[in-house]
């Protein structure tokens, strides 16, 4: 007879399980003719791992099987974890990998969204907040919802993240004159502007680290 998930799990830890296995135990239940594994594999072949945890609350609900309840576990789940990578103790952000890191949740998404991340004087996270959804390619940032949180929370530093849904993580020229002007009104606040980073589903640009980059011509200013 088949070991169980929620067994499996008893034996060997979470990190023992399979993805369709994890996705049984949040389900819990299948429906009529169907068991809750052979459920949990068919919604992960619909819509794999990545897709599943794209879809909106209404849109998870209206698959066969799962419903409002197991949606909302779904969905309460996805986002404490979420949460969790932005509030864990001490998380250093001193390089670009370890921003986008922080913000897996947008590098997918289809309309742009802009996000920063307030950091201390020792370069730990200190607040993660979204600033703008733009329409597809566009967003509108405006430098006061940019810095009100950092001076909220007492933010020394930050990073600016924004996705591309073209894939194309090259920076528009509406990217480099946002950049500069967050750059010269940190400045005037004393509030650094530490890297300007855009991400897609599968790479990301850092300006910071490119050459000639707008925060190098900065310092030479200094």
């Amino acid at each position: 007879m088949d070991e169980k998930p929620r067994e499996k799990l008893e034996r060997l830890g979470p990190e023992g399980l399979k993805d369709r296995e994890l996705l049984a135990l949040l389900l819990r239940t299948g429906y009529s003719g169907k068991n809750v594994s052979v459920l949990a594999g068919e919604i992960l072949e619909k819509f794999a791992l990545t897709g599943l945890l794209k879809l909106s609350y209404e849109e998870l609900s209206r698959v066969k099987g799962v419903g409002k309840s197991k949606a909302a576990g779904i969905i309460a789940g996805h986002e404490l974890s979420k949460r969790a990578s932005c509030k864990a103790d001490s998380v250093i952000v001193a390089k670009p990998l370890d921003a986008v890191c922080l913000v897996h949740d947008i590098r997918s998404k289809q309309k742009e969204h802009f996000v920063v991340l307030y950091l201390n004087a020792r370069n730990e996270l200190i607040h993660k907040e979204p600033i703008s959804i733009g329409i597809l390619n566009a967003s509108i940032v405006h430098p006061r919802e940019v810095f009100a949180p950092a001076i909220e929370h007492l933010a020394s530093g930050m990073i600016l993240v924004h996705n591309h849904p073209s894939g194309d993580t090259t920076p528009s020229d509406d990217d480099c004159r946002l950049t500069k002007r967050l750059i010269e009104a940190g400045s005037l606040l004393g509030i650094e502007v530490l890297d300007h980073i855009i991400v897609s589903d599968r790479t990301h640009y850092s300006f910071n680290s490119s050459k000639n980059s707008l925060f190098a011509l900065q310092r030479a200013k200094e």
